[in-house]
């Protein structure tokens, strides 16, 4: 063969080609096959989630059913005004008219994932909300991609995972397909009415990291390790532009995942389950309802800043510190051996973040995790021992390093023992802000302004500059642009059937 005879591209017609299989890509899919179109959804990974399947799972959205039943009189007007109270000095930086369009349509669109069958618990207040507007998923995030997965299959779309997209088909000046590898080898696949990418941010891609951000934080890797930047980096190809791609959250310090997913994450997100948490929620006593909190919350959330303003210590696997805790230290986490280090308690901040107010993590409206609770739901991050020594021998760590570091440490003088080390923690980046420049159609923008016709953007792939601070409104954005993006790629197919 000698490598000189390629297999040859099948190519296959939809109406709507939608690339990526999270929030936003089943959110478009579903709306395109509602408008009745053909719709063939592509994913890379062998199983639909992106990166709505690894968060949290919350939802900021008004005039909820939720609020209604609370007597909380709510609308979208507000929640346009109180978002950018969020963004504080880069308010400046937003997109106003995407976030008019954000707070809009939301409350349609919390209905529509209820008609789905996604369940939710809240609403639960955040300022600089002046209203409580956060819901959080039942049972947990999977919830989402269980539920909208079914809706897509259901109505009929043809949804294909184990299939990367390597580059976006541009005819004449349209955009008209993708050209896709699967197991099943080379494919294109022909858009009539046009292609829509939702395949998340570049969290993960080192090479935006680099350009957008830093050397540094190019080494930080992203909760979502397939969070590569595939949509933004095809459509760049094509003239599209990238805003914002120096904003994300994080660098942030979080505790390693479970080897094994806890019992939360195991949950099954069937709709009687999630109906039943949402009455226990309502009704049981939050006595009863703790301990089984607790295993969520302790999964791989970050650890309270406070901890370290009280004292506690960051060190890598030898022992020693690298730096001050109170200066960045997400940022130099990534130098130290296999990424990640320990945070070193005594027995009086063991003791102090045991109980409120002082708390190791907490998920916003759901609880907080003490020290107490890390002991119980989380052995594989929690070591104790009499004395230095036995801890450092313990985690493998140079006893006179850590000694070393704890004589050295000048912001408070460690008392003493029984001594804690929380870890191994790593940094990580959770969700990054650089997406394609689009219109209020989520048509992808070219050159002089102009669209790029035939293709759009949800999703962080097409987040446009909007800010999207605030827990809750990542996923509401995943789900507002990407209903409306596969609706506007359907009328293009519909208008393009016309046209012939």
């Amino acid at each position: 063969m000698n490598g000189q005879h390629m297999l040859p591209r099948k190519e296959v017609v939809f109406d709507v080609v939608v690339v990526g299989g999270g929030g936003a890509g089943l959110a478009a899919a579903i709306e395109a096959r509602a408008a009745g179109r053909s719709v063939v959804l592509l994913e890379k990974n062998p199983e639909l989630g992106g990166s709505t399947a690894w968060s949290i799972g919350s939802v900021s959205a008004t005039q909820t059913p939720h609020q209604q039943k609370r007597g909380i009189i709510d609308n979208p007007a507000d929640h346009w005004a109180d978002m950018p109270g969020f963004a504080g000095d880069l308010a400046s930086r937003d997109n106003d008219e995407l976030r008019r369009i954000l707070c809009d349509e939301m409350p349609a669109t919390f209905q529509w994932l209820l008609d789905s069958g996604v369940r939710f618990m809240g609403p639960m207040p955040e300022p600089p909300h002046r209203q409580p507007r956060m819901h959080n998923v039942l049972p947990n995030s999977r919830s989402f991609i269980y539920h909208l997965g079914r809706r897509a299959h259901r109505s009929g779309v043809d949804i294909r995972t184990s299939m990367r997209v390597t580059a976006i088909v541009q005819q004449e000046g349209r955009i008209t397909g993708v050209d896709a590898e699967g197991d099943s080898g080379p494919m294109r696949f022909t858009a009539r009415g046009g292609v829509v990418l939702a395949a998340g941010d570049f969290t993960n891609g080192a090479d935006f990291k680099a350009r957008f951000m830093g050397p540094q934080e190019a080494k930080v890797e992203g909760v979502n390790v397939t969070a590569t930047g595939d949509g933004q980096r095809m459509a760049e190809a094509l003239g599209g532009r990238i805003i914002n791609g120096d904003l994300a959250l994080g660098p942030e310090i979080r505790f390693i995942a479970p080897a094994t997913e806890t019992l939360m994450r195991r949950l099954p997100p069937w709709r009687w389950l999630a109906v039943f948490m949402e009455w226990s929620l309502d009704h049981l006593p939050a006595a009863v309802l703790r301990p089984f909190m607790m295993k969520f919350l302790t999964t791989a959330l970050a650890p309270s800043p406070a901890l370290f303003e009280a004292g506690a210590l960051l060190v890598n696997q030898c022992g020693e510190r690298f730096g001050n805790e109170l200066d960045r230290p997400a940022w130099r986490l990534p130098d130290q051996s296999d990424k990640v280090g320990y945070i070193v308690i005594d027995q009086a901040l063991a003791q102090r973040f045991s109980a409120w107010p002082d708390f190791v993590s907490t998920a916003p409206g759901i609880a907080y995790a003490y020290i107490p609770d890390y002991r119980s739901n989380r052995p594989d991050v929690y070591t104790e021992a009499p004395t230095l020594d036995a801890l450092a021998t313990k985690l493998g760590m140079s006893v006179p390093a850590l000694a070393q570091s704890v004589t050295s440490a000048s912001v408070r003088s460690f008392g003493s023992g029984p001594y804690v080390a929380l870890g191994p923690v790593r940094s990580v980046f959770v969700h990054s802000e650089g997406g394609l420049v689009v219109d209020t159609q989520h048509r992808v923008l070219g050159g002089g302004e102009q669209p790029l016709p035939g293709l759009y953007a949800a999703g962080s792939t097409g987040q446009g500059g909007l800010l999207l601070k605030g827990h809750g409104h990542h996923l509401a954005w995943a789900f507002v642009s990407g209903r409306r993006a596969g609706r506007f790629a359907a009328q293009a197919a519909i208008a393009q059937a016309t046209a012939r």
